[in-house]
């Protein structure tokens, strides 16, 4: 899938590594898997993006596969974490928090909210898929609006 949009920027804490891409949506989704949850000190709020990506300092990316299916980036550097990447291909899910501007972002989805622990709960109304649910949205099976919680 070809992406023509925006063009988001962003850059680990130390600015050793930048990064570039357009992208078709600006929607930001959360994962509460506990892999996403230990590496990024919490739930992983990401961009998601499908094609290109410019990256500069390239050589101070770390990159860790944590499954099968993907592998997740950051600074070797300061230890900022970059971006999640489905092994294979050109998807990424970048940190939002470490895009440049962060207008215009709209939070849509959260993932894995069977391993969400209790002790905390986002407000905003979002599709809220479980990890099996996830996983098979990935793999190409349809987001239905009936996985909402109100």
């Amino acid at each position: 899938m070809g992406t023509a949009g925006k063009t988001v920027s962003g850059r680990c804490l130390c600015g050793a590594v930048t990064f570039s891409a357009d992208v078709a949506k600006h929607d930001v989704d959360v994962c509460h898997c506990s892999m996403c949850r230990r590496w990024s000190a919490g739930p992983f709020m990401g961009l998601m993006h499908e094609g290109e990506v410019v990256f500069g300092g390239a050589e101070n990316i770390g990159v860790y596969k944590s499954s099968d299916w993907g592998e997740r980036a950051f600074c070797k550097l300061c230890g900022t974490p970059l971006y999640w990447h489905l092994s294979g291909s050109d998807t990424y899910s970048f940190s939002a928090g470490a895009l440049d501007d962060q207008s215009g972002l709209r939070f849509t989805m959260e993932i894995f909210v069977d391993e969400k622990p209790a002790f905390y709960e986002f407000a905003n109304d979002t599709l809220r898929l479980t990890g099996a649910e996830a996983m098979a949205a990935l793999a190409g099976g349809a987001k239905s609006e009936e996985a909402r919680d109100g």
